[in-house]
């Protein structure tokens, strides 16, 4: 029923854990009979994955991701939104809805107060004729959207201030001020801030190392002679047919034994023998530098696959993720950058910064705190937020990044 991207197929593949996560989701969906859901994390969290394995487990979610080029403006969310919409009433109702979705792909909309309405219309059929069925719209990188297409003060996207019953929306985001949160809503709703849970996000990291990393162990096949191999036990992701076909240069097949690592506590991991591709420095660094980010995670797994680092050699930043910090750099200069924002970024890329208040760093770079504090705000989404009695602190969200950044500053300054 869903039109799940590609994209965000693959991010669901190799999925682990999030069980808090989605354990809050259901208890939300049925302690109210409307309401909006937000999950709430720094990128590269995992926010994408979380919403692609809820939608897969839940086929009559009606999807939707604002982080697709093409996809952030109000023009391109009412057509597709409203046509699943459509189709779904038409396959869980005996009433045809109106207009239907043939009719809405040739005519279009004329302007966003139309398709504001028609969506509005849709939510309201779906409620009365579904009375039993719980519908639920879930909207990705809603940070993504672009506000300048649609009126000054409006929800994102035109979204609903009031819902009728049993219509929920579930949104992902990274960090913002609450004040702009882009929405004004009059219905039941709950924020998950995966920064409010360390120790589960640290245990679904390990889980995720733990799964992806291949071990460099000896095959259960290695040594057999054809025989002993045609009638050893299947292997993972081997069909009946698959062995007899295979030749001598083709039998890589990961064994359906537990892997050596599995049950291990971090200390146990760190210590137990190294993985194919694996340089000497590479675990210990893993752990220590992933700060819970997935994407982080996926990105090193991927680069030591490919033997991409060497045992002497763990500085380099795989391409991909130098691509995804490339595209935080962009949005973070907007139009162009003050010297007071160069300052401000000087400090947070220093080799041995900690957590700052907008205090300390105004009192470092001599400008007023105002400023700062302005600057910081736009920037919210890559920085990291802590709280220290009365004081709020941040930092740039991952290690990775401020590695990065402060790299490519000293390239350009």
């Amino acid at each position: 029923m869903n039109s799940l991207s590609f994209s965000a197929l693959a991010k669901s593949e190799n999925f682990v854990g999030r069980d808090f996560i989605f354990t809050a989701i259901n208890n939300f969906l049925h302690r109210y009979p409307k309401g909006y859901f937000t999950i709430v994390g720094v990128p590269g969290s995992g926010k994408s994955a979380i919403l692609a394995q809820f939608v897969r487990q839940n086929p009559h979610t009606i999807y939707y991701n604002a982080q697709i080029a093409g996809k952030n403006r109000v023009e391109a969310f009412f057509p597709e939104v409203c046509t699943q919409l459509n189709l779904l009433l038409e396959k869980l109702s005996s009433t045809p809805p109106q207009p239907s979705p043939q009719t809405m792909r040739e005519t279009g909309f004329i302007n966003a107060n139309e398709g504001s309405w028609l969506f509005s219309t849709l939510l309201q059929q779906v409620s009365e004729k579904l009375p039993d069925q719980k519908i639920i719209i879930v909207i990705d990188g809603l940070d993504g959207i672009d506000i300048n297409s649609q009126a000054v003060g409006t929800n994102l996207f035109y979204l609903p201030r009031y819902l009728p019953d049993q219509i929920y929306f579930i949104f992902a985001r990274r960090p913002y001020q609450k004040s702009h949160s882009g929405l004004l809503i009059e219905a039941p709703s709950e924020i998950l801030d995966l920064a409010d849970y360390p120790v589960e996000n640290r245990q679904d990291i390990q889980a995720y190392i733990r799964r992806n990393l291949t071990p460099l162990t000896p095959l259960p096949y290695q040594g057999m002679g054809e025989q002993e191999f045609s009638n050893s036990p299947l292997l993972v992701g081997e069909g009946l047919g698959e062995r007899s076909e295979l030749n001598e240069n083709e039998r890589n097949l990961t064994p359906l034994t537990p892997l050596p690592y599995q049950g291990m506590g971090e200390q146990e991991f760190s210590n137990s023998p190294l993985l194919a591709g694996e340089g000497l420095g590479e675990r210990s660094n893993l752990l220590a530098e992933n700060e819970d980010n997935f994407m982080y995670v996926q990105q090193i797994l991927k680069a030591i696959a490919n033997g991409f680092y060497s045992a002497n050699n763990f500085e380099q930043i795989p391409p991909d993720l130098e691509t995804y910090y490339q595209q935080h750099w962009q949005k973070m200069q907007g139009q162009g950058l003050s010297d007071v924002a160069m300052d401000i970024l000087r400090v947070l890329t220093a080799e041995e910064t900690q957590t700052m208040s907008t205090v300390a760093i105004s009192k470092i770079i001599k400008a007023d705190v105002l400023d700062v504090a302005e600057i910081m705000e736009t920037w919210l989404e890559f920085l990291q937020e802590t709280r220290e009695g009365k004081e709020t602190k941040y930092q740039l969200y991952h290690h990775g990044f401020r590695k990065w950044l402060r790299g490519y500053l000293k390239g350009i300054i």
